[in-house]
């Protein structure tokens, strides 16, 4: 039963486990993709209850990933939190019109090269931009370029902070051993609250010691409307503001320059591309962290619905000032572990960031901006991948790895749009030259053999093997162009071709020209109706010189009939 009080304790409890562990990671995420801390919780409350309600999975957790930073990060430089939240309004847009077109199921055909070689990418920027908060460095400003980024964290090692880097260290010790003492409380919350701890005490008791704060490092303003004030009050405060997430119009929100961002064709258009990679790759990240969770929870999630959902949730989020959501792989491994059967536990999840937020808005502001680079540092590692990556570098086949560094390579060096496109044109690319590499003709009585010594030598049977595409059909149909001067019937063995395309129907055309003007009569043989009924379509069966047959004892019949010099077809 679904309100049973077993299944309700049960999914209430996952949810208060997974709302422990979303409350630092949404605020983590929202720093690294460049945005105040609250920005991260609110994506959390929302999306944690609209895509739960909407969406088909029952246990998935959606919220800010790590997987959405190397997007958004350059979308802040770039436009401001305005251009972010409209970008995310359009991404949810997309992902309605993917689910309604029912295009989830081409989103799970992407190859797994391609999926490990951007997520392992991410990780390695993700990692990258986490290195100044971990030492504490006073790194000078630098271009979007990685390497323009590395060397300047380089330049700045000199400025390391013993403090910052000491905390740093101590988080994450915790947090790569905590699971070890046996204990249910989550690594990231005994991690931050060892952190905050040990700065707090450092900065009372330690002359000089000071660590950045999330409290430090941002600070917020905003007016409330009451009908007691006119014009509102202005409320300002550093570190995230103690209220529930505030209805907003994303397109009042500020640009890269601090002014309302508005709604024109010169910001849509550019924010477009940015739309189409958020909505690809929320589409994928979702998609795949349903499928974690069927293997894990024996459900089963219909791709085109999840996808609906998700384009609901990122078109209401940003109404709230919430950044782009998709489907957490590892909330959602930990929603599940914890017992979760129903969307209540992600519905009670969110609740238990939103209480966290009116109630400890505080105390979360003490969290060292150290701590949160760990805890990151260990996010990238987790999503990097690096075990598949070596073992994919050291036993897939070599296009494979190409694909898979290309795909990592871009995603590091330029952005993840470049990477995936790139990536999945050169796997398409590959993959055609595999299947040309499978189609080809053969011939079946060579001339230097006499296999059937009952067919006369004025015939040729070929046999054509693999699906006829353009990657293929004139690679293989050229060999049918180098037939003998005695030959005068050709039969084509077509059974082994399941499809053919335009490309081929053409290339077919001019070997049927290229016959009949030598006077040589041909014999399909064993010809799918479906690649019938595409040749007579398009005419090419229609010459006196072509014959169907579906056997191949009844093709060489009909030749040793045509080659019969009464026969009076021999010459229709």
């Amino acid at each position: 039963m679904l309100f049973a009080p077993a299944t309700l304790r049960q999914n209430i409890l996952a949810g208060l486990t997974v709302g422990i562990v979303a409350l630092p990671l949404s605020m983590a995420l929202a720093i690294a993709s460049g945005v105040p801390p609250q920005h991260g919780l609110y994506t959390a409350i929302i999306a944690g209850i609209v895509i739960a309600l909407s969406g088909s999975s029952r246990v998935n957790i959606s919220g800010p990933t790590a997987a959405f930073v190397v997007i958004l990060l350059p979308i802040v430089q770039q436009f401001g939190l305005g251009g972010l939240l409209m970008s995310g309004l359009m991404a949810g847009i997309i992902l309605i019109a993917m689910g309604l077109l029912r295009l989830g199921t081409l989103i799970e055909l992407v190859p797994y090269p391609v999926t490990v070689g951007f997520t392992s990418g991410i990780a390695v920027v993700i990692a990258t931009t986490q290195v100044r908060d971990f030492f504490g460095l006073t790194v000078a400003e630098s271009g979007h370029d990685y390497i323009e980024k590395v060397q300047a964290i380089l330049y700045a090692m000199p400025t390391m902070q013993l403090a910052e880097t000491g905390i740093a260290l101590i988080t994450l010790t915790v947090l790569l051993t905590w699971q070890k003492l046996g204990t249910r409380i989550p690594s990231h919350l005994a991690a931050l609250l060892t952190g905050t701890l040990l700065a707090w005490l450092g900065s009372q008791f330690i002359d000089g010691f000071a660590v950045n704060t999330v409290a430090s490092q941002f600070h917020y303003s905003f007016s409330l409307f009451s009908e007691a004030v006119p014009g509102g009050t202005e409320i300002t405060g550093n570190g995230i503001p103690p209220l529930a997430p505030q209805f907003l119009w994303p397109w009042e929100q500020p640009n890269a320059e601090g002014n309302p961002i508005g709604i024109s064709a010169l910001l849509l258009t550019p924010l477009f591309g940015a739309a189409i990679a958020i909505a690809l790759l929320g589409a994928i990240e979702s998609l795949l962290c349903a499928v974690v969770s069927d293997s894990m929870a024996g459900t089963r999630t219909d791709p085109n619905r999840e996808l609906i959902g998700q384009g609901i949730g990122n078109i209401i989020v940003p109404f709230f000032g919430g950044i782009p959501a998709t489907a957490a792989i590892a909330r959602t491994a930990t929603n599940v572990r914890s017992g979760a059967t129903t969307p209540l536990s992600s519905v009670v999840h969110a609740l238990f960031v939103l209480l966290a937020i009116m109630a400890l808005a505080p105390l979360l502001g003490l969290i060292p901006m150290a701590s949160m680079a760990a805890l990151l540092m260990v996010v990238a590692w987790n999503m990097s991948e690096a075990r598949h990556f070596i073992n994919m570098l050291r036993v897939a086949p070599r296009h494979d790895i190409m694909v898979l560094l290309t795909c990592f390579s871009l995603t590091v060096l330029i952005d993840m749009e470049v990477a995936v496109a790139a990536g999945m044109g050169l796997a398409g690319f590959l993959f055609i030259k595999r299947m040309t590499e499978l189609t080809g003709v053969k011939l079946i009585n060579p001339a230097s053999q006499q296999d059937n010594p009952d067919l006369p030598n004025e015939i040729m049977i070929y046999d054509i093997n693999g699906p006829m595409f353009f990657g293929a059909a004139q690679n293989a149909l050229k060999t049918l162009l180098s037939i003998r001067q005695e030959i005068k019937v050709v039969i084509i063995d077509m059974s082994d071709v399941p499809m053919i395309d335009m490309t081929a129907m053409v290339a077919m055309q001019s070997i049927i020209n290229n016959l009949a003007g030598k006077g040589i009569a041909l014999i399909f043989c064993g010809m799918e109706a479906d690649v019938k009924l595409k040749l007579k379509r398009a005419g090419i069966l229609k010459r006196q010189n072509i014959y169907l047959k579906r056997s191949l004892s009844g093709s060489i019949s009909k030749a040793n009939e045509l080659l019969a010099p009464e026969n009076p077809a021999a010459n229709s």
